[in-house]
């Protein structure tokens, strides 16, 4: 099962689950500090929390979470028989878990990833942060309401 991804910058993490626990009648799949994911079945639908990172209410990414690598590895053959500019981790830790992913820039350099989670992790990304390229790096050419420095999940 694929499943569309969106992250969100949060202002208040705790009224944010609150609410969208409401809207969509389920609680949050992972809390940790600063982040937390639904994994909502009806719509199916990854909905990435971040606190901290970017203007509050603004869209930090998007995505579409697959089941393997395989699957990712699939998607980087096609992306790239495509003509798209890929920008691909193995094994990397973001948003509280290690993923394979490929990330790609859209007309207006929104950032879409395509992944799969291989395991749950204890931090929320990479470090030291100057090192990341890609995921949780700073994203300078993006819009202003895109740049972030949590692009990850």
């Amino acid at each position: 099962m694929s499943r569309v991804q969106l992250a969100l910058n949060v202002s208040d993490l705790d009224e944010a689950i609150t609410f969208y626990s409401k809207l969509f009648g389920v609680g949050p799949a992972k809390v940790r500090e600063g982040y937390a994911n639904f994994a909502v079945a009806e719509p199916p639908l990854k909905l990435v929390l971040i606190a901290g990172d970017g203007a509050p209410g603004t869209l930090n990414h998007l995505g579409v979470e697959v089941e393997s690598s395989h699957e990712v590895t699939a998607a980087i053959s096609r992306l790239q028989g495509e003509g798209l500019d890929t920008d691909i981790e193995s094994e990397t830790t973001c948003c509280y878990a290690v993923q394979d992913k490929v990330w790609v820039h859209g007309p207006d350099s929104e950032p879409w990833e395509v992944y799969t989670v291989l395991a749950d992790a204890p931090t929320m990304r990479l470090e030291p942060m100057a090192e990341a390229a890609g995921c949780c790096a700073t994203d300078t050419s993006a819009p202003v309401a895109l740049a972030t420095e949590a692009r990850c999940c």
